[in-house]
């Protein structure tokens, strides 16, 4: 009888597939220190973005400390000369590179405001009303046209912007220095109409309304006083029409706003003290100063504009 052979009874075990790892926190490998993060996946926030309106002039408390000397001479040269305020606020914003234009000139309308107010509460006396009525109608319009310029510049060409300022400077300048005769009868009122439509296009567009207005006046056949109190009828109209149509739009800014009301004090304080003070320079001389102040502020707007305009 043959040895029957027994039944293999060995287990054979299989491997399993090996596990993938299973990860584990920084916290569980204390040897192992995660590496920081990258600067550029960190979001780094703007504090311009996040302070509010008031924080961001407080942070620039130099540039708002610049804007009131600027506007302090501006005044200066205003009750000198009877114009010229946002000519040379405007010029000397832009030279230091302050606020843009649009806001600069925001500021300005409201500061005209603020001189003239000032300037009639402190010499009472009649305004010229009928004089001025056919230059003010002219001027309605030109200032609605300059705010649709200055909208359309705005977007497409700044620095021909900046150079139509530096030109309408420079002709301030000129006509400043180049007053010629009076006129032997007070212009008509179509000639009146027409001026006050070229300086509202200038108001609208920069808040200056100077120029023609300026050369205009000043060769009529009237008495100085009469003048001064005339331009600075026609410069507060045209502030307040652009006003009526700037901050419905939301095209004044608060930037704009806090400038303004940082430097009310000054113009009102100098406007008062020229009052109580007033000046001992002869008429030429002072004419001769504030039209150097405003050629140099339109060259070097002229030359920035032109150098932006080359390189761009």
């Amino acid at each position: 009888m043959a040895w029957a052979r027994p039944p293999d009874t060995r287990v054979i075990l299989k491997r399993s597939p090996p596990r993938a790892p299973v990860p584990r926190s920084p916290s569980e490998c204390p040897s192992r220190i995660p590496f920081p993060p990258s600067p550029s996946t960190v979001p780094q926030a703007s504090a311009r973005a996040d302070d509010t309106p008031v924080q961001a002039i407080l942070s620039g408390a130099v540039p708002v400390l610049i804007f009131m000397a600027c506007v302090g001479l501006a005044t200066y040269a205003q009750n000198l000369t009877g114009f010229a305020f946002s000519l040379i606020l405007l010029g000397l914003v832009s030279v230091f590179d302050i606020a843009s234009v649009n806001d600069a000139a925001n500021a300005a309308t409201v500061l005209s405001l603020i001189n003239a107010w000032t300037y009639f509460r402190a010499r009472p006396g009649p305004v010229p009303w009928q004089l001025m009525k056919p230059a003010l109608n002219g001027s309605t319009v030109g200032v609605i046209v300059g705010l649709m310029l200055l909208v359309w510049l705005s977007g497409s060409a700044v620095s021909w912007l900046r150079g139509l300022l530096g030109v309408s400077i420079l002709v301030c300048a000129v006509l400043l220095l180049l007053q010629g005769k009076p006129l032997p009868a007070v212009s008509g009122r179509t000639s009146f109409a027409l001026i006050g439509g070229l300086s509202g296009v200038l108001g609208g567009l920069f808040s200056a309304s100077g120029p023609p207005i300026v050369f205009h006046m000043y060769r009529q056949p009237l008495d100085r006083e009469l003048v001064r109190r005339a331009l600075l009828l026609m410069f507060a109209f045209n502030s307040l029409v652009r006003l009526v149509i700037v901050v419905p739009t939301g095209h004044f800014s608060w930037h704009s706003a806090l400038l303004a009301g940082c430097a009310m004090p000054v113009v009102y304080a100098a406007t008062r003290l020229h009052h109580r003070l007033p000046n001992k320079l002869q008429p030429r001389t002072l004419q001769w100063l504030v039209a150097g102040l405003l050629f140099v502020a339109g060259v070097t707007l002229l030359a920035t504009a032109w150098t932006a305009i080359a390189h761009g």
